[in-house]
C-alpha cells in the first residue's frame, strides 16, 4: 500500500538529507567535504602505514591487522584504506565492497565473508534515515525506530570488537566467529527493507511483509523471533489507531494508513429523505490493505466504531471501559487483542441497542408503524375512509392534502389511536403515481436497465386519490438507521396495497348489500343471481387476503 499523496504531512527540510554530516554517509563519499580529511579517508592509524602503498607490500601478519581495522570500519559503513565501497551511479541502495587486489588470497576470502554483514548494515541504516521522514507514516516511523535501536546494539558490539582489537586480542578468524551469529538476522532484515523500499510500502503493507517473512523463517528461531519483534514494534502505532477506533469511535489517522476510511460528505439527514442513502454503508467503509492478523475480524472492527459514532452523534458520549490488560498495543500468538476487540464490540452494540430502545423508544415506533401502515389496528382507517370518501374520489390535481390531513387527525383523535403517543408522527400524502408504477421505479441499479422508463408505464386516465393516497411516518435520528427511507418506503407500499384492498372490500360490501335488496325475489338462474354469487366469492377472497396480510 503506497502512501496517499492526498494526505497532508510536514515536509522534511532539504538540509536534513543534503548535509553529509547529518546523513551518516559522509565517510562513504569518494571526495571528502571537510578540509580535515584527505581524499583517501582516514590517514591516521595505529600502524602509521602510508596509504600510497599496496597492501601486498606487507607480510601476512601485518595485512591481517590492516584488514581487521578496515573491516571494523566497513561494519559501520565507513570506507577503509584497502576495503572500498563502490556505488552504482544514481542508486542509493546498490553498492558493493571491494578489496585491494594485492591482498593475500586467504585474507581476501575471509574478508569477503564479512561483506554481507557490512552491506546489510548500510542498507538498514539508509532505510532508517529515509523512513524517519514524516511522509512515510507512523508504521514506518515505528519500524525505523525499532531498527535504530537494533543498530545501536550492533554498533556497541562493533565497538567491543574494536576494543579487543586495540588490545591485540582479536584475529580475523575471531572476528568472523563473532560476526556469524548476527549474519542471518541482519540479512533477513535487509531483505525485508529492500522489498519495502522497492514497493514503497507503508502502513499495513509493512506489517504484512514482516509477518510473512517471519513465517517463512520458521526454521530459524532466532531470525523468526527478531522479525516477530520488529512486527510487534512496527504495529504499536497501528494498534494505537485501532484502539481509538474500537474504544472511542475516532479515526486518528494522520497519514491515511488505517484500513477504515471516512466519507464526511455523507450526512445522517440523508437517511430520512433519500431512498438510496449510503450513510450507514459508506460513511465509514473498509479500504484495501487490511493487516493479515486483522483480516478475519475487520467487519467487527468497522461495526464497533460505527456504533460508537452513532452514540456520539446523539450527544451520548460513551467510551468502552478498558482495563490494563485490555490494551491493544501488542499482539502475539495468544490472540488477546481479538478478545479485546470482541469485548469492545459486545459493549458498543449493547449500549447502542439500549440507547435506541430506552431513550428513543424503538419498539414503540415499530408498534406504531405496525398499527398504522400494516393496519394492525385499522379502526381509524374505516372512520377515515367514511369521512374522506368525497375527497379521495377526486382527481389528483383536485385533491387538497391539507383537508385530508385534517380528516386523518380527526379520525385518529376519535378512535383508539388517540391513546398512542406516537400518532402525532403520522401524516398523509398523495403520491403522483399509481402503486404499480411506483413499484416499477424502485428497483436497484442492476435491474433498472431491464425495467421500462417511467414514461413507458402509462397511468390510468381516471386515477384518483384512492389509488395514490399514502401515509407517511416521521422518523428521526438515530431511529433512521433502523427505519431508513428505504425501509419506510416499503412499508408505505404495503400500506397502499392494503388500503386499496380495503377500498375494494368496501365496494364489494356495498354491492353485496344491494344484492340483498332483491334477494326476496325469485331470480335464481338469472344474471342478478350469478352476479350475487360472484360478489360473495370476491368478498370472501378479499377478506381472506386482508386476513393473511395482517398476520
Amino acid at each position: 500500500m503506497e502512501n496517499s499523496s492526498a494526505i497532508s504531512c510536514p515536509s522534511t527540510p532539504r538540509w536534513n538529507s543534503e548535509r553529509p554530516f547529518l546523513t551518516g554517509r559522509f565517510h562513504q563519499e569518494t571526495k571528502t567535504t571537510s578540509r580535515f580529511f584527505d581524499t583517501k579517508g582516514y590517514s591516521v592509524d595505529s600502524l602509521s602505514l602510508g596509504s600510497e602503498k599496496a597492501i601486498g607490500c606487507y607480510n601476512a601478519a601485518v595485512q591481517e591487522l590492516v584488514v581487521i581495522d578496515d573491516l571494523l570500519s566497513a561494519m559501520v559503513g565507513i570506507q577503509g584504506r584497502y576495503i572500498s565501497i563502490k556505488r552504482a551511479h544514481g542508486k542509493e541502495d546498490n553498492f558493493t565492497f571491494q578489496v585491494d587486489a594485492s591482498m593475500d588470497l586467504a585474507l581476501q576470502e575471509l574478508a569477503k565473508r564479512v561483506f554481507p554483514l557490512c552491506e546489510s548494515f548500510m542498507l538498514i541504516n539508509q532505510f532508517v534515515e529515509s523512513r524517519s521522514q514524516f511522509k512515510n507514516g507512523l508504521v514506518n516511523h515505528a519500524f525505523a525506530a525499532a531498527l535504530r535501536a537494533l543498530l545501536l546494539d550492533y554498533q556497541a558490539m562493533v565497538a567491543q570488537l574494536e576494543h579487543q582489537f586495540r588490545l591485540g586480542r582479536l584475529s580475523l578468524q575471531g572476528l568472523w566467529f563473532y560476526c556469524q551469529p548476527m549474519m542471518g538476522s541482519m540479512q533477513a532484515l535487509s531483505n525485508v527493507i529492500q522489498r519495502a523500499s522497492a514497493n514503497n510500502f507503508a502502513g499495513s503493507a509493512v506489517l504484512n511483509l514482516l509477518q510473512s517473512q517471519a513465517k517463512a523463517m520458521a526454521g530459524d528461531n532466532g531470525v523468526r523471533s527478531l522479525l516477530e519483534k520488529m512486527a510487534e514494534c512496527a504495529s504499536n502505532a497501528y494498534l494505537g489507531i485501532l484502539e481509538r477506533w474500537v474504544y472511542e469511535g475516532v479515526i486518528d489517522d494522520p497519514y491515511g494508513e488505517f484500513f477504515i476510511a471516512e466519507n464526511k460528505s455523507l450526512q445522517k439527514e440523508s437517511l430520512t429523505h433519500d431512498y438510496d442513502a449510503k450513510y450507514w454503508t459508506q460513511r465509514y467503509s473498509l479500504k484495501d490493505g487490511i493487516p493479515s492478523f486483522l483480516a478475519n475480524i475487520s467487519g467487527t472492527i468497522l461495526t464497533t466504531g460505527k456504533y460508537l459514532n452513532v452514540m456520539r452523534e446523539c450527544g451520548h458520549h460513551v467510551q468502552v471501559p478498558q482495563s490494563e490488560n485490555s490494551k491493544l498495543m501488542s499482539f502475539g500468538s495468544n490472540h488477546r487483542y481479538l478478545e479485546c476487540i470482541k469485548s469492545a464490540y459486545d459493549f458498543a452494540s449493547s449500549e447502542l441497542l439500549n440507547l435506541i430502545k430506552e431513550k428513543y423508544d424503538l419498539m414503540g415506533k415499530l408498534r406504531s408503524i405496525k398499527h398504522y401502515l400494516l393496519l394492525d389496528q385499522g379502526d381509524f382507517l374505516v372512520h377515515f375512509m367514511d369521512i374522506a370518501r368525497d375527497e379521495l374520489t377526486k382527481k389528483l390535481d383536485e385533491i387538497s392534502v391539507e383537508k385530508l390531513q385534517s380528516l386523518l387527525d380527526l379520525a385518529l383523535r376519535t378512535t383508539a389511536a388517540a391513546t398512542d403517543p406516537c400518532h402525532e408522527d403520522l401524516t398523509c400524502c398523495v403520491e403522483t403515481s399509481s402503486l404499480l408504477k411506483k413499484l416499477g421505479t424502485l428497483t436497484d441499479g442492476e435491474k433498472s436497465r431491464n425495467v421500462p422508463d417511467d414514461n413507458d408505464l402509462e397511468e390510468p386516465v381516471s386515477i384518483t386519490g384512492l389509488e395514490t393516497f399514502s401515509l407517511n411516518y416521521k422518523i428521526r435520528w438515530p431511529l433512521s438507521i433502523v427505519i431508513s427511507k428505504n425501509s419506510l418506503t416499503k412499508y408505505q407500499l404495503i400500506f397502499r396495497f392494503l388500503f386499496h384492498c380495503k377500498h375494494v372490500d368496501r365496494q364489494l360490501c356495498g354491492a353485496w348489500q344491494a344484492h340483498q335488496g332483491v334477494r326476496a325475489l325469485n331470480m335464481r338462474g338469472t344474471a342478478i343471481s350469478r352476479s350475487s354469487l360472484l360478489c360473495r366469492s370476491m368478498l370472501k377472497f378479499i377478506n381472506s387476503l386482508l386476513h393473511i396480510s395482517n398476520i
